[in-house]
């Protein structure tokens, strides 16, 4: 089980969120929700400091690539923490075949088999974060931590990817800005508001007062 237990979480002192209690199961997919600057990516950063050892991919909102590697050796950076300073280098200048294949099969999930040997800077936005989403599946883990990681998709490529992620980790914490998708994807939800969270039930219970009264100005 992941669990916070009445903290404040926050940036140089200044709390973003106040007295966050909640705990994750193994098995749930959980969406966070809410409007932007409500704390989804400070929630997010605070699981994944809880995460300890445990093995986690993370997509972060600005995807955190290389840009001037290819989209195949950014999915192969999922992986440089299992090897050495030498192996590591080995794989980014020439990939093991075995490597390259697993690479390659990641992408191909993800639709981006074209670009594989293709510098990621010049790459769209949703090919950018369909790469970030790639090296994630590539690390594997007990859990994937993903901050906005089909925002720049449209929407059935976003249904799609999220299908990927179900059958890649066991447990998922996305932030999400589609509700629709939410719905599709998640077994609970997490709503944040004004520094707390406002809703936290199952996904079945996120109606269209709760959505309303979460998104109000």
């Amino acid at each position: 089980m992941l669990k916070l237990d009445g903290q404040d979480i926050g940036h140089g002192g200044a709390p973003v969120l106040s007295d966050v209690r909640l705990s994750v199961r193994p098995g749930e997919r959980v969406a966070l929700l809410g409007r932007s600057g409500s704390g989804k990516s400070t929630l997010l950063g605070a699981l994944h400091r809880a995460m300890g050892d445990r093995r986690v991919a993370l997509v972060p909102q600005d995807t955190a690539l290389v840009p001037q590697l290819s989209a195949l050796r950014n999915v192969l950076m999922g992986r440089l923490d299992d090897h050495g300073a030498i192996r590591n280098l080995a794989t980014l200048i020439r990939p093991r075949r075995a490597d390259r294949d697993a690479a390659l099969a990641v992408l191909a999930r993800v639709g981006l088999t074209p670009e594989a040997d293709r510098a990621v800077e010049g790459l769209s936005g949703g090919q950018q974060q369909r790469v970030g989403l790639a090296r994630a599946i590539f690390r594997g883990g007990e859990i994937i931590l993903g901050d906005e990681p089909m925002s720049a998709v449209d929407p059935i490529q976003a249904e799609v990817l999220a299908q990927e992620i179900r059958a890649a980790f066991p447990t998922a914490i996305l932030a999400l800005h589609d509700v629709g998708l939410a719905h599709a994807f998640a077994t609970r939800v997490i709503g944040l508001r004004h520094g707390r969270i406002l809703i936290d039930a199952p996904i079945a219970d996120l109606d269209a007062a709760t959505v309303e009264e979460l998104y109000a100005r």
